[in-house]
């Protein structure tokens, strides 16, 4: 993944060209993007702890949070991280760093406490995990006319599938807590958000599950048909899967 950068060329691209070239096009464009040698979350967990060390808790140290979040690093992790350095790098350094890793992380809580919602988590889905990337959870609410929550953690989503019926057939996604993405076969994905409503079709390739940083969970409500059943098919590919935001 190469890690595109326009802020030096931006803030100082006429004052001081050169360096806005080295800020965007080497330390950006060539050393983070050098994911065989480290990975983003471990080059952000550097970035934040040398920030820091230095007591350089200013724009810059901010952004560098929201990539640490975005490259996957916790708000658990965030701060065991923190706290580990304040014993080398200065207690208040370290408050004066909470303080803002609180603000960047402060939407996780009301996320992440999702969880289910108000069906609950249910079992792990293991029945149907070989058709899943990550851990996802199964609730089922009734069996007549079958209602299923489902509970995908932040990263999980489903292979791409068919709901096939002769007649009639298709899903109903209900969008209960968190955030996720849902995709049909050659179109864009579409961000998912409590209160959304998504109706499938039968016939119709597409895939479902979380954001990378949020439990998503939906009700899936089967469409009545004949001769359902439903196709499963490849996995989304990290390469696919990593463009969404």
């Amino acid at each position: 993944m190469v890690v595109k950068q326009t802020a030096g060329r931006r803030d100082l691209g006429e004052f001081a060209p050169k360096f806005a070239e080295l800020n965007d096009d080497v330390l950006f464009g060539e050393v983070w993007s050098r994911e065989d040698k480290l990975s983003l979350r471990d080059r952000s967990l550097v970035t934040v702890v040398s920030l820091m060390s230095q007591g350089l808790v200013d724009s810059s140290f901010k952004y560098h949070l929201e990539s640490a979040k975005k490259n996957g690093i916790t708000k658990e992790e965030i701060a065991e991280i923190l706290t580990h350095a304040a014993f080398y790098a200065g207690w208040p350094k370290a408050w004066a760093a909470f303080r803002m890793a609180k603000d960047v992380w402060s939407d996780e809580d009301a996320t992440n406490n999702a969880k289910g919602g108000m069906f609950g988590l249910g079992d792990p889905n293991d029945a149907y995990a070989q058709y899943f990337v990550g851990q996802s959870y199964l609730k089922m609410l009734t069996s007549k006319l079958p209602v299923a929550n489902v509970t995908f953690e932040p990263g999980c989503r489903n292979n791409w599938h068919i709901h096939q019926a002769q007649k009639g057939g298709g899903q109903i996604l209900f969008c209960m807590e968190g955030r996720g993405w849902y995709q049909e076969w050659g179109k864009e994905a579409q961000e998912l958000h409590p209160g959304d409503v998504v109706e499938i079709p039968a016939g119709v390739k597409h895939w479902h599950g979380a954001a990378k940083d949020s439990w998503f969970s939906h009700l899936a409500i089967e469409v009545p048909g004949e001769n359902t059943s439903n196709e499963w098919l490849e996995m989304v590919s990290d390469e696919e899967y990593d463009k969404l935001k």
